[in-house]
């Protein structure tokens, strides 16, 4: 009687989440812009002060205890002991806990796929862009990494150490706050990721966990990027579920930063998205781009090429694909290519605040 009802009592949560998220203004409104902000924060103030990510050693956890359910499995089914009855109760727990991980995940963070965003609560007028608003967008991308090359090289150094990389990233939201009070980020927990290493193979520099809403960070990649890569997941944990606009929440903070390493690192990561679309769309115009480069930062872009190629594997496809289907499913249609998504936030900012602004 009482498994009975919680499942209805999980199928009737479950229902209510997917109806409201048909509704991105009460969604924005609601969820995103008011209970969110009370979970995420609390969130963070209960596993925020651990020095190590609690959601990591969750997740290894986890790993460990199916490894050893499937293992338990095999071994059933080489003595010959399951039958029908012991399936159909495998299979019913199986659809009670992917039942409660849907509803877990959706009240803790999942919703934040279905609101408006921040396009919405900047008033930006995202389009589709032409090529030559895209080359004209990488063009200021090129100048900004030009100027910035001398100094971004000199406080890199300070990135080494983690807390001083946290520190600044904490830092900088705070100054995008005093201009901005969405973007207000209290209660701050970010952390290294404890799979750093497995995370290399794997093709990933950082992640949220919206169990615990702590912010991983692989800090094992090239120093030069982790900056962005520190703001994007922050912006994650401020709500903002979509890569593309975690992409922008982190440009919109490093760019503000006090920091020269931090402007160069989100410089650097959004001439990967433009020039990658240019190239696409007509490599002519990125050739003479790309040769204006400093000769240092074509070298940033040589050593993190040598770094990802060093790690590559038969794995990083499938999981790749997965991730991309993961996206997909979540209100972001374009995959893995939703994070090349955050230029047409870009042109949509740079028109309605100028060049300058940029």
């Amino acid at each position: 009687m009482i498994k009975k009802r919680s499942w209805l009592i999980l199928l009737a949560i479950a229902i209510c989440i997917k109806v409201f998220s048909f509704f991105p203004h009460a969604v924005e409104q609601y969820y995103s812009s008011g209970v969110y902000l009370y979970i995420a924060r609390f969130l963070r103030v209960l596993f925020g002060w651990v020095p190590f990510s609690v959601g990591d050693i969750i997740y290894l956890l986890i790993g460990f205890f199916l490894l050893y359910k499937a293992l338990s499995f095999l071994k059933k089914l080489f003595m010959k002991q399951v039958d029908k009855k012991y399936l159909l109760s495998f299979v019913k727990k199986i659809a009670f806990v992917s039942l409660e991980l849907y509803v877990s995940f959706n009240l803790l963070w999942g919703l934040n796929y279905n609101r408006l965003g921040i396009a919405y609560q900047l008033h930006l007028d995202v389009k589709k862009y032409s090529t030559e608003e895209l080359h004209d967008v990488l063009t200021i991308i090129v100048q900004r990494l030009n100027s910035l090359d001398t100094a971004a090289h000199l406080d890199r150094y300070g990135l080494e150490r983690e807390t001083s990389l946290f520190r600044g990233s904490i830092r900088a939201y705070k100054t995008l706050a005093d201009s901005n009070a969405v973007f207000r980020y209290a209660s701050p927990s970010v952390k290294p990721s404890l799979f750093g290493q497995l995370g290399d193979y794997l093709g990933f520099t950082g992640y949220y966990n919206p169990f615990t809403g702590e912010a991983q960070v692989n800090t094992t990649v090239p120093v030069f990027v982790q900056p962005f890569t520190t703001c994007h997941e922050i912006g994650h944990q401020l709500g903002y579920a979509k890569e593309n606009e975690a992409n922008f929440a982190g440009y919109l903070s490093a760019k503000g930063s006090d920091n020269k390493a931090f402007q160069y690192s989100v410089y650097f990561d959004l001439y990967q998205y433009a020039g990658r679309e240019l190239y696409i769309r007509d490599s002519t115009l990125l050739v003479p781009l790309r040769e204006s480069l400093n000769p240092s930062i074509r070298k940033d872009f040589r050593i993190l090429r040598e770094f990802y190629r060093q790690y590559q594997n038969p794995f990083e496809p499938f999981i790749s694909k997965i991730y991309g289907n993961y996206l997909k499913a979540n209100e972001q249609p374009q995959g893995l290519k939703s994070y090349n998504e955050v230029i047409a936030w870009l042109i949509a900012y740079e028109k309605k605040y100028g060049k300058k602004a940029v």
